[in-house]
């Protein structure tokens, strides 16, 4: 008898402790929270991604790295309406979107430097986005 409900306790246990943990997580790979200290790591992240030569041993890592940040970012944020409407936030979808579906049709092919160029324009409009966003 007392193994029995020392073994349904601890089982309860075990299953709140593993309930907790999954609750706990609810900042997305290496995200604040705050959405412009937010955008401008993930940009500054991307930035490397893309100035790693193509033969680097790290561009896979680095890929990786980019393609965890871009699913992160987008499904913390695109949730929150006063945040979605922002130009910035178009900005960045627009941005990330374009780097994720190079990297997951082609992920063995270096970034065409037209795509480069794109991103870089981009990232520097969302740059001017957050001052004038923060501004107001």
């Amino acid at each position: 008898m007392f193994k029995r409900i020392l073994s349904r306790v601890v089982s309860l246990l075990l299953v709140a402790s593993i309930f907790l943990v999954g609750c706990s997580a609810n900042v997305p790979q290496g995200l604040s929270g705050d959405y412009r200290e937010d955008t401008i790591a993930v940009v500054e992240s991307l930035r490397t991604a893309l100035d790693l030569p193509d033969d680097s041993p790290d561009k896979s890592a680095a890929q990786a790295e980019a393609k965890g940040l871009i699913n992160s970012y987008i499904s913390r944020y695109r949730r929150d309406a006063k945040i979605s409407g922002s130009q910035s936030f178009m900005t960045m979808a627009t941005a990330l979107n374009g780097l994720a579906s190079h990297y997951n049709s082609s992920p063995n092919r270096p970034i065409p430097d037209k795509l480069k160029k794109r991103l870089e324009q981009e990232f520097k409009q969302i740059e001017i986005a957050l001052r004038r966003e923060s501004a107001a």
